[in-house]
């Protein structure tokens, strides 16, 4: 699916990480540490065509991040922020939105599937009516990572998605992101990042160090 090679990015006068090479195969729950300022964020960024490496190559399906048309390109490949984007309006209309991006043709909302996954978060059918902007941290970061879902996108790449989660609302988004994987593993991978070892443990099979 995923392929890295020789990767670098510079900050000011320095390398923040360099030479880094990696492969994501379907199936794959990839775990992404290393302290503060190691540069994760800049890595998951680079691999959702946010940011562009300074040296190296970034392949899905064997051909070249530049090869591909950005928004095809992040159909597939799903960057989760930690601080979570959300435009004005309700929950349900957040959810509702990227379909009607011409990238998602075809794609359906999925108005069962919505509740279904917000129930695995423990929120019924009011979260929905909720104002963006009425949202705790933790809600959202629900409403981002259930939208995520609902595109169905190959790989997730996701930011401390549960940083602003109590444990129990975390360890529902970890079985949620679990089941997703399970779904269909021989087209989906995921890299997850986290300052939570125990979290890591849970979730992804493998681990990286920056």
């Amino acid at each position: 699916m995923l392929t890295v090679r020789d990767a670098g990015r510079r900050l000011d006068d320095g390398w923040i990480w360099r030479k880094l090479s990696f492969r994501l195969p379907p199936g794959d729950r990839l775990g992404l540490v290393g302290p503060s300022g190691s540069g994760k964020t800049l890595l998951l960024r680079a691999l959702a065509a946010l940011d562009p490496l300074d040296e190296g190559t970034i392949e899905l399906d064997d051909r070249a991040l530049d090869d591909w048309e950005v928004p095809e390109y992040r159909a597939r490949v799903t960057y989760v922020p930690q601080e979570a984007t959300l435009a004005e309006g309700t929950v349900w209309g957040n959810l509702q939105a990227p379909f009607a991006f011409g990238v998602h043709q075809g794609k359906v909302f999925d108005e069962e599937r919505a509740a279904h996954l917000l129930r695995g978060l423990g929120r019924g059918a009011s979260f929905l009516e909720k104002e963006s902007g009425d949202l705790s941290g933790g809600e959202r970061q629900v409403a981002a990572l259930v939208r995520s879902l609902l595109l169905e996108p190959r790989i997730l790449l996701l930011d401390e998605p549960a940083a602003s989660m109590d444990d129990e609302l975390a360890a529902g988004a970890e079985d949620l992101v679990s089941d997703w994987i399970e779904e269909d593993g021989r087209e989906r991978a995921l890299i997850w990042t986290s300052h939570r070892a125990d979290r890591l443990e849970r979730v992804t099979s493998r681990r990286i160090e920056l």
